[in-house]
């Protein structure tokens, strides 16, 4: 059964974050994270920021979970940076080990990888960056070993992994990246 069937018959939604409540039990991995008025945030103009500029990756997790099988989306506004302007999707964190898709408006590529103790890269793929100061949506699915990775709606990643099998779900940034998150959202699907 395709991924997208798999969505179709979801079996439970878990919360829609729009970021117009208080960040009670998220955890803050590293980096900024503050709720603030952002133009063009769909819900009270209110949007998840990650502020900080001097940290190799900036993560912070999501109450809910452990998510095996999950389809999440999110959408996000790189405000500025110079070394990078990233935005990625965390899934299946546990004790500091994850995968992230990501997006990078400073670069033409959009990458799917591991963290274990470092960033390794498993898959990725060429496409045009995302503007600076506009809004642009990721999505993800993992069902089992196989993930699928989505900008603007484009599929661009198609991958087996079996490296980790569940975890909590979160967002990301790299480096000086200052970034808007927007409309979070995490359906379980059927095993």
């Amino acid at each position: 059964m395709s991924i997208g069937n798999r969505f179709a018959q979801a079996q439970a939604s878990a919360p829609r974050f729009d970021f117009t409540k208080p960040l009670e039990g998220w955890t803050t991995v590293s980096g900024k994270w503050a709720i603030e008025d952002v133009a063009g945030a769909s819900q009270g103009g209110r949007a998840l920021v990650q502020r900080a500029t001097d940290n190799e990756f900036n993560v912070i997790v999501a109450p809910g979970g452990p998510y095996a099988n999950v389809d999440v989306s999110v959408r996000f506004k790189p405000i500025s940076g110079r070394e990078d302007a990233s935005a990625g999707i965390v899934f299946r964190f546990s004790e500091d080990r994850y995968y992230v898709i990501r997006a990078n408006a400073l670069e033409n590529n959009f990458g799917f990888y591991y963290y274990d103790r470092g960033r390794h890269q498993i898959a990725g793929a060429s496409v045009k960056a995302p503007a600076l100061g506009q809004w642009h949506r990721l999505r993800i699915t993992a069902a089992g070993d196989h993930v699928q990775g989505w900008l603007n709606d484009q599929a661009l990643i198609d991958r087996r992994d079996s490296r980790f099998a569940s975890g909590r779900i979160g967002l990301w940034t790299k480096a000086d990246s200052v970034t808007a998150f927007d409309d979070l959202t995490v359906t379980v699907l059927s095993g």
